[in-house]
């Protein structure tokens, strides 16, 4: 279906992709693989330039602030929990975010304090709630959770409750945030333009790539609110780089094996690659990955 276009065109490209897998539906599985090829076509026309990505889209910084998750999960003591923050904080990284939503909601609060005393104000906090609480918990523990000066409650509802969001961050003084788990840059967008959001998160793979990513972007550029992308922090540094107002990206270190290039991370940002493209290149590691996988899947 690609064969002979103009790879330039990527907004057509996409649209055709789009209409071409409509049958199936305009988010999953159908917009994820979309994704896969806008990607490969943002990464080729910026080599073409011989731009990083983040140039080529516009880059407002060169380097954007980042957080870590790792070690921050319900069933780690919060002694690890602190252990590895130290280790986070020692590599450069500057925030520390917090898995909470435990049926015990007084337990919640005593890790978070933990933190926050451990570390005192030098270091951004969020917390991750993962969609465990209901509207009436929310705003209950949002409340409580307001002394700790929060940089976000992530997820605090489940993720497609626009409303419920909505009227959530209209009560807290603590930034709401949540996208990762839309679908579609149209649901993203519902999110910004309802006011349900103080943070959006929205993941490009999962909405179809930089194409729709860059929409969202726009639409929250308009009402000025943060912008935290999920996950795969190698392409959404470029995205994160080129947005206007204030932003943070996701470090995961599980995911650096992928690629031969090691993104640099000082001072509590994520700086921004300078090679051309998104800057990477696969490991050898993935192609065993994929190898074996290919080995695996085809047994009886």
């Amino acid at each position: 279906m690609l064969l002979g276009e103009d790879p330039n065109d990527i907004a057509r490209l996409w649209s055709r992709l789009s209409w071409a897998s409509a049958s199936i539906g305009r988010s999953g599985l159908a917009v994820q693989s979309i994704a896969a090829f806008d990607t490969a076509l943002w990464d080729l026309k910026a080599r073409r330039a011989g731009l990083p990505l983040a140039k080529l889209l516009g880059a407002h910084r060169d380097a954007v602030p980042c957080y870590n998750t790792s070690g921050g999960y319900l069933q780690a003591p919060i002694e690890e929990v602190i252990e590895k923050a130290e280790a986070s904080r020692a590599r450069g990284i500057g925030g520390i975010k917090l898995k909470v939503g435990q049926p015990d909601h007084r337990a919640d609060l005593r890790r978070v304090a933990a933190l926050r005393r451990h570390f005192g104000d030098e270091v951004a906090l969020m917390v991750d709630v993962n969609q465990q609480w209901d509207r009436t918990t929310a705003a209950r523990m949002g409340r409580a959770l307001e002394e700790f000066d929060l940089t976000w409650i992530e997820e605090p509802l489940d993720a497609h409750d626009l409303e419920g969001h909505a009227a959530l961050a209209a009560q807290l003084i603590t930034p709401v945030g949540t996208g990762e788990m839309l679908g579609s840059a149209a649901e993203a967008c519902a999110f910004v333009e309802r006011g349900a959001v103080d943070v959006i998160m929205q993941d490009a793979p999962r909405i179809g790539g930089f194409t729709p990513f860059l929409q969202v972007a726009e639409a929250a550029r308009r009402r000025g609110i943060v912008m935290a992308p999920h996950f795969v922090m190698e392409l959404h540094i470029h995205l994160a780089a080129a947005y206007e107002h204030a932003t943070w990206v996701e470090h995961f270190e599980w995911l650096e094996p992928l690629f031969r290039e090691r993104l640099e991370i000082r001072d509590g940002c994520m700086q921004v690659p300078t090679r051309p493209g998104l800057g990477l290149s696969l490991s050898e590691q993935v192609a065993g990955w994929t190898l074996a996988s290919e080995t695996f899947g085809n047994k009886p």
